[in-house]
């Protein structure tokens, strides 16, 4: 008996070799046959009816960083009728690998924004070599200038659009961050709206300027939202905190600094007319006034924090519903929670544009700074 089983795993052994023996070469490459890609911008053609131009930000190899006094890159351009025909032809321009797999930001035009999306975003979600979670963003002009332009504070081997939007490193209720996987989900999806951070350069041509925000519908033209309506959008849709709100009142004017949101809300469609029931809860203090505050007051400058809030938040929402968007996602709740009903995104689209807001806000002031 132990002898067969000796025979038995001989056998198998040499088939295991033999398999190793015909398993085809390694495709692999040494760092120094490879060109690192470390951003992708997206332009409508000029040259190519319907097409694109398509830009990529090639990260240079250098012996030493500390020894580079400015930023490192390259970049290649081409038209072409698909994003796939463009990158295949820049390939050609150049003597390594464009390696994508450590890109982390596609920036695309806003003039993109109103053609099938799913169209020319296919080429990113169906290679196995980009990141899901890049970072999808508009340029406020062209992707390819934006791409290309490096700030004055950028350091040598640094990619600063990647710091906007990963939380290493600046941190503002202005800037969202959307992910690849984000934006073909809420694009394809139903009941929830994409929305896009965009990226524009400052009057000096100095730095980034990354404040505004834009919804994108599909089949609709897009929503541009101001720096003031993208710092309330992104503190209640994704409890953005480290923001300042300006409270003005006839005897009060303060600003609030606030550190924590939390956010729930209800659909309420059995109980009378329907509407909407959010709770705001936000935790911060005073960060500055243009009056003596008193500490004993706290109460009283939570109201006037509280109304200011509600206002602008009930504002907002109506602004969206007048627009026929939903950022918010309120559709994909209402889908999600009837799933044995048929048409429910008939009957939410009845709904939505007559539906009330009933928001109560409730602020936690925590002190009046350092001082009174």
């Amino acid at each position: 008996m132990a002898e067969k089983q000796k025979i038995i795993k001989g056998g198998i052994a040499a088939v295991l070799f033999l398999m190793v023996l015909l398993q085809a070469g390694c495709a692999f490459k040494d760092i120094d046959k490879r060109i690192f890609v470390v951003g992708i911008g997206i332009d409508p053609s000029e040259k190519v009816k319907d097409g694109y131009r398509v830009t990529l930000k090639l990260a240079k190899p250098i012996g030493n960083v500390k020894q580079a006094t400015t930023p490192t890159y390259a970049y290649l351009s081409h038209d072409a009728d698909s994003i796939a025909l463009a990158v295949a032809e820049m390939e050609t321009r150049t003597d390594k690998l464009l390696d994508l797999t450590h890109n982390r930001i596609i920036i695309l035009n806003k003039e993109l924004l109103s053609k099938d999306l799913a169209s020319f975003m296919d080429f990113f979600t169906r290679r196995g070599d980009i990141q899901m979670i890049c970072f999808v963003a508009v340029a406020a002009n062209t992707s390819e200038k934006v791409l290309s332009f490096e700030p004055a504070i950028e350091a040598p081997a640094s990619i600063s659009l990647y710091n906007f939007f990963d939380n290493t490193g600046t941190e503002s209720p202005n800037i969202l961050t959307t992910f690849l996987f984000e934006f073909r989900r809420e694009v394809l999806g139903k009941g929830i709206d994409a929305v896009l951070p965009i990226i524009d350069i400052d009057e000096e041509n100095q730095e980034f300027k990354v404040e505004k925000s834009i919804v994108i519908k599909r089949g609709e033209e897009p929503m541009e939202l101001t720096s003031e309506e993208t710092k309330y959008f992104n503190s209640i849709a994704n409890s953005a905190s480290g923001f300042s709100y300006n409270v003005k009142e006839v005897n009060h004017s303060f600003v609030l600094k606030i550190y924590e949101v939390r956010v729930k809300y209800k659909l309420i469609l059995n109980e009378g007319e329907p509407r909407i029931d959010m709770k705001i809860t936000t935790v911060g203090y005073i960060g500055e006034s243009k009056h003596r505050l008193n500490g004993m007051n706290l109460g009283k400058y939570d109201k006037l924090a509280a109304e200011h809030i509600k206002k602008q938040t009930v504002e907002l929402l109506t602004k969206f519903q007048e627009k026929n968007v939903d950022p918010f996602g309120f559709g994909l709740r209402y889908r999600a929670t009837r799933l044995s009903h048929k048409d429910t995104m008939d009957e939410w689209n009845r709904i939505y544009p007559d539906i009330k807001f009933n928001v109560t806000v409730k602020v936690k002031l925590k002190g009046t700074g350092a001082v009174e």
